[in-house]
């Protein structure tokens, strides 16, 4: 069961964090412009990449800021705005932690939340603002109900399930 969701039908409140990691990969890469349509040559094309002052080709800046609505999705959380400032390339085969903490919320189940995006090395690469509607009365019953059906439609789910079978505690 992701401890995302659970946070979600308990309460999300001011202070709350809550984080992902990814390695981007070259598919990834493929997939994201597949879907996007972006074929930028700096992400395809090391030459084009050098005369833009990158070490190789970057990875799309869309691509790595949706590691936030990975955890947006697992809150149920439907943004209304999200605003980015791309501070430093991302390169295949980087691996990146996307944060979001909590800044403001409401009772009409209204939030905000700051992002931090930092590659292994620690730095900032992406700097983020979100604001919201956080699930609240009848999304957070619907919720609750999802996760006692084990919620079905959502993998990461899956993956939790079965990562505590691998370790015999699930």
């Amino acid at each position: 069961m992701s401890s995302m969701r659970m946070k979600a039908v308990t309460g999300i409140q001011v202070g709350d964090r809550f984080r992902v990691t990814r390695t981007f990969t070259e598919q990834d890469l493929l997939y994201f412009a597949a879907v996007s349509r972006d074929y930028n040559p700096v992400h395809f094309d090391d030459r084009f990449a050098a005369i833009k002052n990158f070490d190789g080709r970057i990875c799309h800046g869309l691509l790595v800021g949706s590691l936030l609505t990975e955890i947006g999705g697992q809150l149920g959380w439907l943004a209304t705005e999200m605003h980015f400032k791309f501070r430093k390339p991302v390169y295949i085969g980087d691996t990146v932690t996307c944060e979001v903490a909590i800044t403001r919320t409401d009772e009409r189940g209204y939030g905000e939340a700051d992002v931090v995006f930092t590659n292994s090395s620690g730095m900032m690469v992406i700097e983020a603002q979100v604001k919201g509607n956080l699930p609240e009365g009848r999304d957070k019953e619907i919720m609750k109900r999802m996760l006692k059906e084990g919620d079905p439609t959502n993998p990461l789910t899956w993956e939790c399930q079965a990562d505590k079978e691998v370790r015999g505690d699930g």
